[in-house]
């Protein structure tokens, strides 16, 4: 991006969500010398990429959270955004606090889920010891069954079987193929040979037909399972893993006019939301049409800093284009399918790239602060 801008009189970013894509965002700002306020319910950043490692290894929750004031001081606030307020340029928080802004730049994320996701107000510590007690569960459990084929329930279902092997682990799918539409049908048909290998049942073209009724997440022995076509399965924990839907609380208010149907934001090529210049959407809240990926995310926010910088200056905006699918799927620590730009990899190379230590480094090196 070049060199810094000094700071701006009168400019002031703020970046609501501290996801890898408000993360990053925020980095880039804070590299830029610009002024920035990074908003989160939770005091500490979350690698949800090891989520589901987390909810079945104890002890390895408080290596996915990381503290957000060590890295950002005082331009880390913590709290829940309730509405944007466009013609007085400030976001609003729960409880009346109030955040002015020159630029927004908004990267709320998904919501679905635990033990995927976690969009919770919660310290470091609750967070750590929500996932701890998960692992409790499935430790209890001597049946597991992952309702869900796309790739988080694909990871799932390895990541139990991989830590408990003396588990039953059966995954329920509404559709034939499993993992990501995006992915080559070789990486996918490869995501079904290793979950056959580890163990894992398949119920592929079924659906759950008592979801709705069921207790998640925790262990109840002997529940019974059933399906729409009316087959019955007796287990012990259900973990449900669909219904990713896009976190649009804080933004839908102001913004109805600029939401997709999915309530994602409309965003032009410079990833401006529609009808403004001066505020930006990043990541999964951004209505791009690719698979919801961290890696997009940031992305993503290298775009809208860019931007933002390249309007003080005068200069011409940056575009973001869409490129061929990278995703790995980290199923368990020992194995791992995917594709780099649109080629399939070997599964070591996926092991090796992800499937080990989930990227954890990486985050961790990103917000200069030491793993535990």
């Amino acid at each position: 991006m070049g060199g810094q801008v000094s700071s701006v009189d009168g400019v002031h970013v703020v970046v609501v969500g501290g996801g890898f894509g408000g993360v990053a965002a925020a980095q880039q700002l804070k590299s830029q010398a610009l002024n920035f306020t990074l908003i989160d319910m939770r005091d500490a950043f979350h690698h949800n990429v090891a989520s589901l490692r987390a909810s079945v290894q104890p002890g390895f929750a408080r290596r996915t959270f990381i503290p957000f004031a060590d890295t950002f001081g005082d331009s880390f606030v913590q709290g829940r955004v309730e509405r944007v307020d466009i013609n007085r340029q400030t976001v609003v928080l729960q409880g009346g606090r109030e955040v002015q802004f020159s630029h927004l730049i908004l990267c709320t994320g998904t919501d679905g889920p635990f033990p995927g996701k976690f969009n919770t107000e919660a310290s470091y510590q609750s967070s750590v010891q929500t996932y701890e007690d998960f692992t409790k569960q499935v430790q209890a459990a001597d049946s597991v069954v992952v309702v869900g084929g796309g790739s988080t329930g694909v990871e799932m279902a390895a990541e139990i079987k991989t830590e408990h092997p003396e588990k039953k682990v059966v995954l329920i799918h509404s559709r034939i193929a499993l993992a990501d539409p995006e992915l080559l049908p070789s990486v996918r048909h490869q995501a079904k040979e290793v979950l056959l290998q580890k163990g894992v049942e398949l119920l592929l073209g079924e659906k759950v037909n008592n979801l709705s009724q069921l207790q998640l997440n925790v262990t109840n022995k002997n529940t019974e399972v059933t399906t729409e076509r009316g087959e019955t399965l007796t287990t012990d924990l259900i973990v449900r893993c669909t219904g990713l839907k896009v976190n649009s609380a804080a933004y839908d208010s102001s913004f109805s006019a600029s939401m997709a149907d999915n309530g994602a934001l409309k965003v032009n090529q410079h990833l401006q939301v529609q009808g403004f210049t001066n505020i930006y959407a990043v990541g999964d809240c951004a209505d791009v049409k690719e698979p919801k990926m961290a890696y997009h995310a940031q992305l993503h926010a290298a775009v809208a800093v860019s931007n933002i910088v390249n309007s003080l200056r005068g200069k011409e905006l940056t575009s973001y284009h869409t490129g061929n699918v990278t995703m790995l799927l980290a199923m368990g620590r020992d194995d791992g399918v995917g594709q780099f730009n649109g080629f399939k990899l070997p599964r070591c190379a996926v092991v090796l790239g992800k499937s080990r230590d989930l990227l954890l480094w990486k985050s961790w090196r990103e917000m200069k602060q030491q793993q535990p």
